[in-house]
C-alpha cells in the first residue's frame, strides 16, 4: 500500500504564491509518475501537472502553464507544485497522485492518492 500525504495548503490573496507538497511512502517512487491534481466544488477533478518517472520531464494543463511548477526530490521521495502568480480561479482543494506504469493527467489512470490539501485564492 503507497501513502501519500499532501502539505503546505492555505490562504492566499489573488497574485501570491504557495508551494505544496507530497510524501510518499513508495519505495520506487523515483521510477513512478507523480502527478498533481484539483477539484473544485462542484467541478470534475482535474490534472494540473506531472512529472514523468525519473523527474526530468513534466507536463502541465494549460490553465497553469508558466505559474505552476512540479518537481520531486527523489531521495526524499518527496514531490512538490510551487504554484505563483495565484488566480482566484485556482481555489480548490489540492490532490497529490502517484501512477505505477506510464505517465499521463488523466486522473482516472493514478493508482494512490493523497488526502488533499485546500488552496483558497482571496481576489
Amino acid at each position: 500500500q503507497v501513502h501519500l500525504v499532501e502539505s503546505g495548503g492555505g490562504s492566499v490573496q489573488a497574485g501570491g504564491s504557495l508551494r505544496l507538497s507530497c510524501a510518499a511512502s513508495e519505495s520506487s517512487y523515483g521510477s513512478r509518475c507523480m502527478g498533481w491534481f484539483r477539484q473544485a466544488p462542484g467541478k470534475e477533478r482535474e490534472g494540473v501537472a506531472v512529472s514523468y518517472p525519473g523527474g526530468v520531464n513534466t507536463y502541465y494543463s494549460y490553465s497553469v502553464k508558466g505559474r505552476f511548477t512540479i518537481s520531486r526530490d527523489n531521495a526524499k521521495t518527496t514531490v512538490f507544485l510551487q504554484m505563483n502568480s495565484l488566480k482566484p480561479e485556482d481555489t480548490a482543494m489540492y490532490y497529490c497522485a502517484l501512477k505505477r506504469w506510464g505517465c499521463t493527467l488523466r486522473s482516472i489512470d493514478f493508482d494512490y492518492w493523497g488526502q488533499g490539501t485546500q488552496v483558497t485564492v482571496s481576489s
